[in-house]
């Protein structure tokens, strides 16, 4: 994934983002239409204003000199006022012509450019999705967050406006020149003089504004991070009371911000007044140099003014340009991101030849399996054991032995360097990963809940799951007598991580939802850990029924929750330190023995 590093403006980057744009061609060529029908409205309206002046209006001054009265001049230039009055009638079409067409652009660019960012939405979260595990643990979720919401916004802008806007421009630009030096070649080149000064000033700008935006693409993705990650996290800031110091920290990447908008914000004002004072040097020269012209009656006053009309609409153009490719640059930093995203490769993928398999006997084998996060620091060393369909099999040991390494192994969420893991003697790693996982039911104590609804909760988007197998399933758990005492029963909302449920009811829920799903093989990371009596008695029921027929994993806390199963693995640094049931451990007298009897002994003092 892109780091925060600046890097040269990439047109790779502008034409993989308009490649989304290719589907919506036709209605593309549409808005074009339109900018050149608007532009050759905008440029048809000084004209208008030209003709006005030379053909009536500037009839006034020459028959005013013969001492006619008011009355009678009235009478005169009827046919003049007549006209005027077209003339201005025409203008008035004209406008009302412009804010038609700007609206049928701005409603094809808005529905055009809503579908073209839901594509890349879509393919973002996708993409989310399939990444690995590992993946998310080296990335802020804030900074995710932006990548889906803000930087598309930011590409979004792009599609409706900047794009549309730049060729806008460019067609008002070279309309108007050429309508200029097609009325007087020496008086457009001196009031295309300032052009140079104009172009090396917006250059400089752009190049400086190209910097500043990426530089505030990252602080604002940095903030985010640190805001979704503190909130998520308020509580632990509230119980060590650092709210003080969280604030501290805030401010100071708020001010980061702060500053960097700021610089922007001086590099804009420093590039206005310039481009109007070139404006200012324009008009003084058509006014100098046109109006010598005028008096000399090389030109017409109709064609002076139109000058300063097309001067006006000249200008414009070219302070937008400098605004919109700074835009440009900003959606160019934010598609960056984006296919940053797009581009970071899936560690977990399907083998070409993988095999698809609807369910599993449940006969797990981990072979000579090796396993480190990160370089040579392993976690699992040369780790051999087999679970029979049906059986239940435990593991214990300290904090960092191995145990939830082992979870994540099985489920396929890191690949091994070393040996075979076999699910009913397929190699994991050829069994596509969509088939093990539906067919793994995987129950951790921190219980993951969703905004919505006990239904949506329990289904999963999964719509093959019926409401009538919801609360089949939350009965067989022991859960549907909580759920029917909710307001709304089924329907119940639940809040972010379920915070009103307590930990043994958010327990019931997951276990409802891995039963609604049949997997074949379940895998428990201590259901019952911090749980009170009396719904440890319902837990433990539905663990009881949700084991039965199913190959079992279990990871141990506490010793007495294992006692009956099938299987005993003690992990010790990453290897298998002893092997065996409950009471054949115990008559070995070794690592598990002294780990049984310390447990025992403090729940007795307890």
């Amino acid at each position: 994934m892109t780091n925060e590093k600046e890097t040269g403006f990439n047109p790779h980057i502008i034409r993989r983002t308009l490649s989304y744009a290719k589907p919506y061609w036709a209605w593309f060529l549409l808005a074009l239409l339109i900018i050149l029908f608007t532009v050759s409205f905008e440029l048809w309206q000084p004209m208008i204003i030209e003709k006005a002046t030379d053909d009536f209006v500037g009839k006034y001054v020459d028959i005013s000199s013969e001492g006619f009265s008011i009355s009678e001049l009235r009478h005169m230039r009827g046919g003049d006022i007549k006209g005027v009055i077209f003339m201005a009638l025409l203008y008035l079409l004209s406008a009302v012509t412009i804010m038609g067409l700007n609206y049928a652009q701005a409603v094809i660019l808005a529905t055009v450019g809503q579908k073209i960012i839901y594509n890349i939405r879509e393919d973002s979260f996708r993409h989310l999705t399939r990444l690995h595990v590992g993946f998310y643990n080296d990335q802020p979720i804030g900074k995710l967050v932006t990548r889906v919401t803000n930087d598309c916004e930011t590409v979004l802008e792009m599609f409706t406006n900047v794009i549309v806007s730049i060729v806008s421009n460019f067609f008002v630009l070279f309309g108007v020149m050429f309508s200029m030096l097609h009325r007087h070649i020496k008086l457009s080149l001196a009031i295309f003089s300032v052009i140079p000064v104009i172009v090396v000033f917006t250059i400089i700008f752009t190049k400086l504004t190209r910097k500043l935006y990426r530089v505030i693409r990252g602080k604002i993705s940095n903030l985010n991070a640190f805001i979704a990650e503190h909130v998520s996290g308020m509580k632990v800031v509230q119980i060590f009371a650092a709210e003080e110091d969280t604030k501290r920290e805030f401010e100071e990447q708020t001010e980061e911000l702060r500053k960097a908008h700021l610089k922007q914000i001086m590099a804009f004002a420093a590039y206005g007044p310039v481009s109007y004072l070139m404006n200012i040097v324009a008009t003084a020269i058509l006014l100098i140099y046109g109006g010598n012209l005028a008096m000399s009656g090389i030109i017409t006053i109709g064609t002076l003014i139109a000058f300063q009309r097309y001067m006006t609409r000249f200008f414009d153009p070219i302070s937008e340009l400098a605004e919109n490719f700074d835009l440009l640059q900003s959606a160019a930093a934010a598609a960056e991101r984006i296919f940053g995203l797009l581009d970071t490769e899936p560690a977990i993928t399907d083998d070409p030849d993988c095999v698809h398999m609807d369910s599993f006997k449940g006969h797990i084998e981990f072979k000579h399996v090796w396993f480190a996060y990160n370089e040579e620091n392993w976690i699992l060393k040369d780790l051999s054991f087999t679970l029979n369909p049906g059986e239940r099999l435990a593991f214990v040991g300290e904090t960092g032995a191995g145990k939830t390494t082992i979870q994540n192994l099985i489920c396929r969420y890191y690949d091994i360097q070393k040996g075979q893991i076999l699910i009913d003697g397929v190699d994991i790693r050829k069994i596509a990963v969509e088939d093990l996982r539906k067919n793994i039911g995987q129950m951790l104590q921190d219980v993951f809940l969703f905004t919505g609804d006990i239904k949506s909760n329990i289904r999963l988007n999964n719509t093959d799951i019926t409401d009538e197998d919801i609360v089949e399933a939350a009965k067989y758990v022991n859960a549907d007598p909580f759920i029917r005492k909710l307001d709304g029963g089924y329907d119940h909302k639940v809040i972010e991580r379920g915070a009103a449920f307590s930990a043994g009811q958010r327990q019931l829920l997951s276990f409802a939802r891995t039963l609604a799903f049949k997997p074949s093989v379940l895998i428990l990371d201590e259901a019952t850990a911090n749980i009170d009596t009396e719904t440890e008695v319902l837990i433990q029921d539905a663990l009881e029924k949700l084991m039965k027929g199913r190959s079992t994993i279990v990871v141990a806390h506490r010793l007495s929750t294992i006692q009956n199963c099938d299987k005993i693995i003690l992990l010790h640094k990453g290897r298998l330190c002893e092997e065996g049931t409950h009471q054949e451990l115990l008559e070995k007298h070794g690592m598990y023995y002294k780990l049984y009897k310390l447990q025992y002994e403090k729940e007795a003092e307890t």
